[in-house]
């Protein structure tokens, strides 16, 4: 089509172009334009479709419109590509190479000129998007090479076949009715724009593409379809949701609030937080009237001028980064920071965030505060450094130095050190509490003050115990003595009178000791009067050092004695009086050192003080039972006594262990006897008592041993777990003639009796005392007179040589009645 398109205007004034043939002949004119773009636009698109080959045949058409040239009846062209050609027979699609009538006009494609044609198909093979067109009927009747690749079917087989060959299907039937739709009704031709569908590759592999529909010719008959693959793009969007809710879950999550502003200054988000921080109404954010919330946000702040002034200098210099503090008036403190936003290297807004400091600004006040504070307090914290928090003296360290400094001097014959504790000072906290403990350690302090001259000092070293430091007297004995005394006057606590007693430890210094040896042997000398009967002061003699070193000797060999086999029991007989045999032997404990024997005097106070005692006292059960176990079988009658100390009665599981000690050996419970001193039942640990009862209802009895001696009361006895008395030695030592008269000895045997205990003495070592106690109406008689101490195997002889005094005694009496009169009546 060799002819050429011209534009006029109508009769009503409307554009319209017409097609002519070369030879002046009009082929088509277009319908009615609004505009002349609109009018262009319709000559494009003819030339565009004439050129695809779209349209084949042009029918002869209406002559135009009253005004228009006319050359005789020519086809009416709509203009579009989008609106059906009129024909002389009323408006009909024209198909795609439908025949012309007799005045039709050949093919636009045959008489276009080469070189345009080809830069038509040329353009539709070089598309990048996949170019399909359908028919009617559905069949495809137009591929191009993109169409080839996207879907992998070769050209030449998908030509006529159904477009449902590209479809999944299960989306075949559904999109079944969208062509007709779109033909039929002008109004759903923006349904085919942007189709969101799915293709079906020839491998049976689907992918997402977006189509557009268009209409092919003027009937809309034919539909040219544009897909393009959209998996990246559908892999971008994801994407980006995820980075776009991570942001959102970031912003929404932080504990600052965020303001968005555009470069302009309008409020382009924010997040939740911020319009909590701020208490912004959701309606006012809601509304989008940016200057109400500044004015909402200034109205809250003591500085509202600086705020404004500060969002302007910003504003005036788009990359500048800011932090400041917010004041409000109800006395929050936020932090602002402001930052550029920038999407590549364009800045196009700004991000403010906002953050409640009010709790950390108070906070560091407060740190200012103590701070302040605390450097007034520095000098004071100094003295405090060297003086004890509870009465006010030198502590350790103050003391150590003024020590030292005064042996630095040439002269030390002034110089005595004085270490002293208060005695038992423990029961005062288990009684009356640590309060009272501590009142009593304030007085003391005081006390000790007014004992010795200002230029002297006095510390406490922790506990109750403190040291003097004397340098100006040329008598610390004195001194000493008065400190006693300061210390003997009663105590009143809590309502209560105490009279705690002090030992003291002297030492004077010399010209070879130094402080710490001074302090060693201060407290060595402390020890020493404690062992020596308390509430008095010993100066430090060599012999105390030596006393320490024994005792340390000691404590180490007792610690390998029961491991090496160092531990033996010896057995003393105890003479029944009425029946004159031996039904009962003491097991007394020996210590065989490899180079001596030690006494139990000696070793045993040793034992308790380091806890040895328990290992020692159940070696000493053991052995017993297995030694005494054929003697003690021979007669249920027989028992043996086993002296148990305070120490081993504090361990909770102590009843047990002789149990089960006994019950190994195959001893009865009513074969043995538990000898405890008076000691013992003024200790305060409470399962004592309890763990003696609980022996006792096992048929084991107690007996108390060395009575008399402690601090128990003939009344006291009847509330003692006790079965047994056993008279002290001392009481019985008195005994010369025995024709003596002992009230305490006789109100002593009258009381037991009276109480039904079995009374046993001991120290016996001559007839008259025997005799005497005998008249008294005594059970049990001990000592050299009978037997002295003798190993296991020498035990039968000591028992048969044990019953010669007695029964000379009963034959002696039975002689002489009257000597044997009870002095119940003196």
């Amino acid at each position: 089509m060799a002819g050429m398109f011209e534009l006029f205007i109508d009769a009503q004034a409307r554009y319209r172009f017409r097609l002519s043939a070369p030879d002046g002949t009009v082929i088509a004119v277009s319908k009615g334009f609004d505009d002349k773009a609109a009018a262009v636009t319709g000559i494009r698109e003819v030339r565009a479709y004439a050129g695809m080959g779209l349209i084949t045949d042009l029918c002869p058409g209406e002559p135009p419109a009253s005004g228009a040239p006319s050359d005789g009846a020519a086809p009416v062209i709509a203009g579009a590509a989008v609106s059906p050609f009129r024909s002389g027979s009323g408006d009909r699609s024209l198909p795609v190479g439908a025949p012309g009538s007799a005045r039709g006009v050949r093919s636009m494609t045959e008489t276009l000129p080469d070189t345009r044609a080809l830069s038509y198909r040329d353009l539709l093979e070089g598309s990048p998007d996949a170019l399909l067109m359908i028919d009617s009927a559905g069949a495809i009747r137009f591929f191009n090479s993109a169409a080839e690749t996207l879907f992998g079917h070769r050209r030449g087989w998908l030509l006529g076949r159904h477009y449902r060959t590209l479809l999944p299907g299960r989306f075949q039937e559904h999109h079944e009715g969208l062509r007709e739709v779109f033909a039929s009704d002008p109004r759903m031709r923006q349904v085919g724009t942007d189709l969101e569908l799915f293709g079906l590759r020839r491998d049976g592999t689907e992918f997402p593409m977006e189509v557009n529909l268009a209409p092919a010719t003027a009937s809309v008959t034919n539909i040219v379809a544009t897909i393009r693959d959209v998996s990246e793009r559908k892999r971008s969007d994801a994407a980006l949701r995820e980075a776009l809710s991570l942001v959102s879950a970031t912003l929404e999550s932080t504990a600052d609030g965020i303001l968005v502003v555009t470069a302009d200054g309008k409020i382009a988000g924010s997040n939740e937080r911020f319009a909590t921080m701020w208490d912004i109404p959701a309606d006012l954010l809601a509304s989008h009237d940016d200057g109400k919330v500044m004015g909402f946000v200034l109205d809250q702040l003591t500085d509202p001028e600086a705020f404004v002034t500060k969002v302007q200098d910003l504003y005036a210099d788009p990359g500048a980064e800011s932090l400041d503090l917010l004041q409000f008036r109800d006395g929050r403190t936020f932090e602002r920071y402001s930052r550029p936003q920038r999407v590549a290297d364009t800045i196009v807004g700004r991000v403010w965030s906002f953050r409640d400091i009010t709790a950390r600004t108070r906070a560091q006040d407060q740190a200012r505060t103590a701070l302040a504070e605390l450097a007034r307090q520095t000098e004071e914290l100094k003295l405090l450094a060297f003086r004890d928090h509870l009465t006010g003296l030198a502590n350790r360290a103050l003391f150590r130095d003024r020590l030292e400094h005064a042996l630095a001097s040439r002269d030390r014959s002034g110089i005595h050190v004085l270490l002293l504790d208060l005695d038992d000072f423990k029961e005062v906290n288990d009684v009356l509490g640590h309060q009272a403990g501590d009142e009593m350690l304030i007085e003391t302090g005081r006390r000790l003050l007014h004992c010795v001259a200002e230029e002297d000092t006095v510390a406490r070293l922790g506990g109750d115990e403190f040291v003097i430091l004397l340098t100006s007297t040329p008598d610390p004995g004195t001194v000493a003595s008065r400190i006693v005394a300061a210390l003997n006057e009663p105590f009143t606590l809590h309502g209560r009178e105490l009279r705690p007693g002090v030992s003291l430890g002297l030492i004077s210094a010399d010209e070879t000791l130094h402080a710490p040896d001074l302090m060693r042997r201060a407290d060595i000398a402390m020890y020493a009067a404690k062992a020596a009967g308390k509430n008095r002061c010993l100066r430090f003699h060599p012999d105390m050092m030596t006393a320490l070193l024994a005792r340390n000797d000691m404590e180490s060999g007792l610690r390998t004695a029961v491991e090496h086999g160092e531990i033996s029991v010896h057995y003393q007989p105890v003479v029944d009086t009425a029946s004159a045999t031996v039904t009962q032997v003491e097991a007394l404990v020996r210590w065989e050192r490899p180079d001596r024997t030690v006494l139990p005097s000696d070793f045993i106070p040793v034992s308790e003080a380091s806890g040895l005692i328990n290992a020692i006292g159940q070696e000493v059960l053991t052995q017993t039972c297995a030694q005494l176990r054929p003697w003690l079988r021979e007669d249920g009658n027989r028992a043996v006594a086993v002296n148990v100390s305070a120490v081993q009665l504090r361990e909770p599981g102590y009843a047990r262990t002789v149990l089960d000690t006994l019950a190994n050996a195959g001893i009865k419970g009513n074969q043995l006897i538990l000898e405890v001193t008076e000691s013992v039942f003024l200790d305060p640990a409470p399962h004592i008592t309890a763990q003696l009862v609980l022996l006792r209802s096992h048929g084991i009895r107690v007996a108390l041993d060395d009575f008399g001696t402690g601090y128990s009361s003939l009344g006291r006895l009847q509330n003692l777990p006790v079965d047994i008395l056993k008279i002290d030695r001392s009481f019985v030592a008195v005994i010369h003639t025995g024709e003596e008269d002992l009230p305490i000895l006789d109100s002593m045997t009258a009381m037991a009796h009276h109480l039904g205990l079995h009374i046993t003495a001991e120290g016996v070592e001559t007839p008259e005392q025997a005799q005497h106690l005998l008249r008294l109406g005594v059970d049990s008689l001990q000592g050299y007179l009978f037997s002295r101490p003798v190993p296991a195997q020498e035990l039968p002889a000591a028992i048969h040589h044990a019953t010669e005094p007695i029964e000379a005694l009963h034959h002696r009496n039975q002689q002489d009645p009257a000597h044997s009169t009870h002095q119940s009546d003196a």
